[in-house]
This record gives structure tokens, sequence and C-alpha cells, in this order.
């Protein structure tokens, strides 16, 4: 079944087709300044078993298609006739604070997918080259040391959440935050410009690596994206 046919039998999934059918964000920035309510589900710019073996087809039909695509639902609902209705998704997201759980937890939801769809890509360098390896370099001593210090973000992390990559005053930073908060966020303990990011969720590996979160860490080195974390890396 190719990605299409997958979606078209989600069973209720009317938002996740109709906003795939509209829009996609292969090879652009996400527009999140822009994006007002109703919020929309992007396609992805890859197919969905672009990824393996790192992150199998399954897991990826299952984490695109119905938690994403629940996120972005569950974040109309939540702001339906109310002021963040009329507010862009990075504004809701830089005052959370404000915001009832449900706006919190969905937007975070649907910021963070997004985010994390587009610093992936199929048949990627396991290495950063340029500007960003010469910052996490510069950082971290080395991309070894700094691969160790993610993935211990990533793996001590307590139930579910992400790992997180910030710029933030010139000089690159790791931590990882909770459920679905990002680094954005005023009540997050991480600040910064978000410029990777790992989905640590046991939705988003326990398909393919069951309880080993350490060895889905270590794959995901294979299928980041670069040249998109150098693009965000450059608008930090």
């Amino acid at each position: 079944m190719n990605r299409t046919d997958f979606l078209r039998t989600l069973a209720g999934s009317t938002l996740a087709v109709g906003a795939l059918a509209e829009q996609s964000f292969a090879g652009s920035s996400t527009p999140f300044k822009a994006e007002m309510a109703p919020f929309k589900q992007a396609l992805l710019p890859y197919d969905f078993g672009a990824l393996e073996p790192s992150i199998d087809k399954m897991t990826m039909e299952i984490h695109y298609g119905k938690h994403h695509a629940a996120y972005v639902k569950n974040l109309n609902d939540a702001v339906k006739g109310t002021e963040f209705e009329k507010k862009s998704l990075d504004e809701i997201i830089k005052s959370i604070s404000k915001a009832p759980a449900a706006i919190r937890n969905n937007g975070g939801g649907h910021w963070n997918h997004t985010f994390f769809w587009e610093v992936m890509g199929p048949k990627k360098s396991a290495a950063p080259t340029g500007a960003v390896a010469d910052a996490i370099n510069g950082q971290f001593g080395s991309f070894d040391k700094f691969k160790e210090e993610f993935a211990k973000a990533g793996a001590t992390r307590f139930g579910s959440g992400w790992a997180w990559l910030v710029a933030k005053g010139g000089k690159l930073a790791v931590g990882s935050t909770p459920n679905q908060d990002n680094p954005l966020m005023d009540v997050s303990d991480v600040k910064g410009t978000p410029i990777l990011a790992l989905d640590v969720w046991e939705h988003a590996y326990y398909l393919h690596y069951q309880n080993k979160r350490p060895d889905y860490i270590k794959a995901f080195w294979d299928v980041v994206n670069w040249d998109k974390v150098a693009e965000n890396l450059k608008k930090a």
C-alpha cells in the first residue's frame, strides 16, 4: 500500500487527507509564523518506508498518519471559539503558559512533529559538514562527544518527551523536554532555537526497537538531514 492509499483508509481522517492534498513542505521551511487555524498537517517530504531500516515503514505510517494527525485535529478543536484561534502557531507556542493544557499538548505535538519530519531524510550523511560541523566541534569538542550528550538527553528522559539541539546566544546546547514541550515555550527549562530534534515517545520506536530506546537513538544518526540542520542553524 502506498502513502496515498494508506491515508485514504484512515477512518475519520478527513483532516489529514484534506491537508495533505493542499500542501507539501518538501524542500522548504515550514512557515510556522504564518500558520493560522485551522491548522493543517503537511505532506511528508519522503515516503513512509524511506527511512528504513532506521525507522520502519509501519511505525512511520502510524506515527504520522495517526499520532501527528490526531494532534492537529485536537489542536483545532481546542482553539475553536477561543482567543487562540486568531493566533499563529508560533505565537501560541512562545506564550504557551497562557494556554490550557489541551492547546499546550496538541500545539506542541503539531509543532514538534512537523519539525521532526524535516530534520530527517533518506540516504543522508551520518555526520555534518561545514558550519554545523564547526559549531558542534567548537561547542562539544567533537561530533562523537556531541552524539554522546544528545543520546544521553534522549535516553534519560523519563517517560515521554524529546531530545533537542538548540542555538542560543551564539552557542549550541543539548537538552530534553517532557511530553510535547519544546525549547521555544516560555515554560521550558531548555531555551533556544531548535536546530535538531528527536522524538523519544515510545510510539516513535516501539514497534521495531521495543524497550531499546538507545538502539533507536543510535540508528537515528543514519537519517539526520544535516542540510536542514544547517538551514536551521543559519536562521537561528
